[in-house]
């Protein structure tokens, strides 16, 4: 399950970027553009972890599905709160971005305290 959500939120990565290099580039500030750029960065990284983690599970039999969960949260609402700012101009959904940010952070620590260590 975890690679086709992996690959699910890598192709609205790669969509979403191609959505604000062409379709936005020309209908919001620079500024904008620039919001909208790092919640693209920081989806497809996490995207591309998502899919490591996976393969890493299937490889190894190994549970990944507390730090598969936070980083599928980050991206929602760290990325997803600054799309949702582009597009609306409603500035606070600001408010949500530190919460996807936590929960990359949760997830990194996940895999540090939980995969971290061998079998």
């Amino acid at each position: 399950m975890w690679i086709r959500v992996a690959a699910a939120l890598g192709f609205l990565a790669v969509a979403l970027g191609a959505f604000g290099a062409h379709a936005l580039k020309s209908r919001v500030t620079q500024a904008e553009l620039g919001v909208w750029q790092t919640g693209v960065l920081y989806h497809a990284l996490h995207a591309v972890a998502l899919l490591a983690l996976a393969l890493y599970a299937d490889a190894t039999g190994r549970e990944i599905k507390w730090p598969a969960l936070a980083f599928t949260a980050g991206v929602v609402l760290f990325a997803g709160s600054l799309y949702l700012m582009v597009l609306t101009g409603v500035r606070k959904l600001g408010m949500i971005t530190p919460l996807g940010g936590l929960s990359f952070l949760v997830g990194w620590a996940l895999v540090f305290a939980s995969l971290g260590r061998g079998r």
